[in-house]
């Protein structure tokens, strides 16, 4: 494992190489192929595998990302004097690379609560040269199956995930599945008895490794990003479960019912006394543009929402941003708006810190994780509160979740109106 300060230094020659002496003279080479690129980014705990692919021509260049089994559309290419960017607008992330000798060097720039950044090299050349499977030893084990996996937080205790992996050969691909979140679509390669999976999905950058011994996997690390590390450990387990996601956050003692009020884009004031909400089942989510899983609930919710608002459904968005100023908070929410066409409410309601999210709502026992879905009948009465979303990347959770979200609303649906009281 390459250390921090090695690491580090990688970054520095980088940005040396990139930012020091007269720039390179632009000539008719610098011309960005269309095609397929084998992409690199670099973490303190190795490094992650991904591709793109670009089409179109200059001036009204594309590409798409990508991920293992997964094809994300990138939000802005340009490309202009052999410096090439990759914006992911709804995660403010880029990539920034210069065209240097038939290769794209630079950094992957990751933003982050508060506007921190996290930077990290990026490489990426044309073909497959970049990959590991030329050194992969045969695989002398199979990952295939579920696992039971324990996350070391830094207080000492565990929390529980549960792994499930699909492997071919020597490719690996697979998810987690926690309390919190899925960990997105992941793929790799396994080694003798040894394993590596990663993901970049335009928002997340995961490494995670580990060895297999008999039906445990020990000596595991999980990166995200440049700050975020680790261990873990796992046993086979095909009855591996989680907490039930219903029953992790609910009202406080006191509150008969769910109570917000925040400013719309319009600086309007909406809280669930206003008149458009009586009578109506009311679906409202906690949630952030920078949340992949928030993405995955949007796309399924906007539509959920055209499909039934005729009947009595609305859906509200509590957006909790990395950014305090509201200003630019109401265009991240903007920019998510457009992506999935949302014709529900979307309200600027705070900073993404967990801690000032549960004090912007002490009508909940807390905020656990984006996003958090409340459920809320034609009386006002919550029905039930879920934790977090299962995305894609988790292939039959997220369909069956869908699925149970979907019977849900039209079973709130169902049940007559009766506003007299409220």
């Amino acid at each position: 494992m390459r250390s921090v300060l090695a690491w580090t230094a990688l970054i520095a020659l980088l940005v040396m190489a990139g930012g020091c002496g007269p720039e390179a003279p632009v000539t008719e080479s610098l011309q960005l192929q269309t095609g397929y690129w084998q992409a690199r980014i670099t973490l303190p705990g190795g490094h992650i595998d991904t591709a793109f692919e670009v089409g179109g021509g200059p001036g009204n260049y594309r590409a798409t990302l990508i991920n293992g089994q997964e094809r994300i559309r990138i939000g802005e290419v340009t490309f202009s004097d052999g410096q090439l960017t990759l914006r992911f607008p709804a995660f403010n992330n880029e990539i920034n690379a210069r065209l240097e000798g038939g290769k794209l060097v630079g950094t992957l720039t990751l933003v982050k609560l508060h506007g921190e950044k996290q930077v990290m090299p990026f490489v990426a050349m044309q073909g497959s040269e970049l990959s590991d499977m030329d050194d992969v030893e045969p695989s002398s084990v199979d990952l295939s199956g579920r696992w039971d996996a324990r996350f070391e937080k830094e207080d000492g205790t565990i929390g529980p995930s549960i792994g499930e992996f699909a492997q071919r050969g020597s490719r690996l691909f697979g998810t987690f599945l926690t309390t919190l979140a899925d960990h997105r679509y992941l793929s790799g390669y396994v080694s003798g008895n040894s394993f590596h999976l990663g993901t970049f999905d335009g928002a997340h950058a995961f490494i995670f490794t580990g060895t297999v011994v008999s039906d445990t996997i020990i000596d595991a690390d999980f990166w995200s990003g440049t700050e975020f590390h680790q261990a873990w450990s796992a046993e086979r387990d095909p009855n591996a479960a989680l907490p039930d996601a219903y029953q992790l956050t609910h009202l406080n003692p006191g509150y008969e019912r769910f109570e917000f009020q925040f400013p719309n884009l319009e600086g309007q004031p909406v809280s669930l006394a206003d008149d458009g909400f009586k009578g109506k089942v009311v679906v409202v989510v906690i949630a952030g543009t920078w949340c992949p899983n928030c993405h995955d609930e949007a796309r399924f919710l906007a539509a959920l929402h055209e499909e039934y608002a005729a009947l009595g459904l609305e859906v509200v968005g509590l957006m909790y941003e990395h950014f305090e100023d509201p200003q630019i908070a109401s265009d991240q929410i903007s920019e998510f708006r457009k992506k999935f066409d949302i014709q529900f409410e979307t309200l600027v309601a705070g900073i993404s810190d967990k801690t000032e999210v549960s004090k912007t709502l002490p009508s909940l026992s807390a905020v656990l994780v984006f996003p958090t879905t409340i459920f809320i009948d034609r009386q006002g009465a919550v029905r039930q509160i879920h934790t977090g979303f299962s995305g894609p990347g988790t292939g039959k959770h997220h369909e069956q979740l869908k699925k149970e979200f979907r019977s849900k609303i039209l079973s709130l649906l169902d049940e007559s109106a009766q506003t007299d009281d409220i």
